[in-house]
């Protein structure tokens, strides 16, 4: 009797261990089964998305009730309707537009500006007027113009008179005219904003005009700034009246820089700094009064400014006992700031592949015959094929 207790006991816990894994592979299944379908359901959303054609970015030119002029990246415009969903547009606003019969689908980010984090942009430039040699006259007038005005604009008012926009440094490249523009900003704790002409004109017809036109909304808006234009000539050159397709966008873009500067929008604290090799083909509309109006011409430095600009490239140099700066500025006279740069850090190199760490006269006229050799190759070389 108790055998049969036993035995019935024993099939008892059997069944349920049974029971019990089979509950447990059930579970384990149908959680696998639930990865399968969302792996599947997952594989399949990425399908449809490979599958799906891609969407035109346009911009809105004008909305007219529930259609929409829009402009796409080639510049030709269309008359386009929209979807219910897409509400709220308006004239400058970035869109997505479908491809083939070009539908508005969605609006994007419409307060995004143009590309104008590429463009150099230094909140407090390190250089300072203590790092210039050989520009007094130069500095002076700059800060006339620049300094004082962002400084001290009571002054102004108390005359009566309205400072210059800007200021063009013209002269033979190397001459130190990008350093004015940077220790004029560091002078001023202002936004230094560093351009290149040629950068401002674009591929598409407009794009260069709404490049100067948020460039100088950027300005604004980081007053008091300094716009700093470098290689002016790629950009204002003199207008001619006939020319090509590109030529004319390169016109559109000056003209859109002309009005920016002397237009309905007062630039306030927002200072232009104009930078050129090649004056004299510049175009008249920009330095005319009420523009670029002071013209700084920044030449090669004298006697003095050679001494200046030399012993602030070689204030950090171990030089030999006895070193003989007058022979080596005379042989630095008529070379640029950038020269004497250059041939500091030739002589240095001269030291080093002597396994020395004190420069030598010899190795400062080794360096200036390098460095005069190199710019006489450059001068012939533009002779033959000029």
């Amino acid at each position: 009797m108790v055998s049969s207790k036993t035995n019935s006991k024993n099939t008892t816990e059997s069944a349920k261990d049974e029971l019990y894994s089979y509950s447990t592979d059930e579970s384990g299944l149908e959680s696998e089964n639930k990865l399968l379908r969302e792996t599947v359901m997952q594989l399949r959303d990425e399908v449809n998305k490979m599958m799906m054609p891609p969407l035109m970015v346009a911009e809105v030119s004008e909305v007219l009730n529930n259609n929409v002029l829009i402009q796409i990246p080639n510049g030709n415009k269309f008359y386009v309707n929209k979807l219910n969903t897409v509400k709220n547009i308006k004239s400058g606003d970035t869109i997505l537009v479908e491809q083939k019969n070009l539908t508005v689908i969605e609006k994007i980010n419409s307060n995004k500006k143009f590309n104008v984090e590429k463009f150099l942009i230094i909140e407090k430039p390190i250089i300072t007027f203590n790092d210039i040699g050989g520009l007094k006259k130069e500095e002076r007038e700059i800060k006339e113009v620049i300094e004082l005005p962002l400084k001290k604009p009571e002054l102004f008012r108390k005359v009566g008179i309205k400072p210059p926009k800007g200021v063009l440094l013209y002269g033979p490249p190397g001459t130190g005219k990008t350093l004015l523009g940077k220790a004029v900003a560091n002078s001023t704790n202002s936004t230094f904003i560093e351009i290149v002409g040629s950068e401002l004109v674009q591929k598409f017809i407009g794009e260069g005009a709404k490049l100067v036109k948020e460039i100088f909304e950027l300005a604004r808006e980081k007053a008091p700034s300094i716009v700093f234009i470098d290689e002016l000539d790629s950009l204002a050159a003199t207008r001619m009246e006939v020319g090509t397709s590109g030529e004319r966008e390169v016109q559109r873009t000056f003209m859109q820089l002309l009005a920016e500067i002397d237009g309905f929008n007062n630039l306030d604290d927002v200072k232009i700094i104009g930078c050129t090799n090649r004056k004299d083909i510049l175009d008249p509309a920009i330095t005319r009064p009420g523009r670029l109006d002071r013209l700084i011409s920044v030449s090669n430095p004298d006697k003095e400014g050679v001494i200046e600009i030399f012993k602030i490239h070689s204030k950090r140099m171990k030089l030999e006992k006895g070193f003989n700066y007058d022979k080596i500025y005379k042989k630095l006279e008529g070379c640029s700031g950038a020269e004497i740069h250059a041939m500091c850090t030739e002589a240095g190199y001269f030291a080093i592949r002597k396994n020395r760490f004190v420069v030598s006269l010899k190795d400062f006229e080794a360096a200036i015959d390098k460095v005069k050799q190199a710019e006489d190759d450059d001068k012939n070389y533009v002779k033959m094929f000029g």
